[in-house]
């Protein structure tokens, strides 16, 4: 992965927690963008799935109307057939 500029920003933190996250060590910066990764990813996964959902609903109300494309395929394979050997 390509190495990314890093931004400084402001984030305003409970006291006490950040009191722990010091004591402890915890890089709060390295946290932070962990978490707003995983949000970031969430959130592109969500708005996925709601797309797929609409192209579903699309799609099923289409083959409602004029059936699927199998079958629309199917008839026309038939249709030939028969216009070949009409028995």
């Amino acid at each position: 992965m390509a190495k990314s500029t890093k931004q400084t920003v402001s984030v305003t933190l409970d006291s006490a927690l950040y009191t722990e996250v010091k004591k402890r060590e915890i890089n709060a910066s390295q946290i932070a963008e962990a978490a707003l990764r995983l949000e970031v990813a969430r959130l592109e996964r969500e708005q996925l799935l709601a797309d797929i959902e609409k192209d579903l609903e699309v799609y099923n109300a289409y083959t409602a109307k004029h059936g699927s494309f199998s079958d629309m395929v199917r008839a026309h394979y038939a249709e030939q057939d028969a216009e070949q050997d009409p028995e």
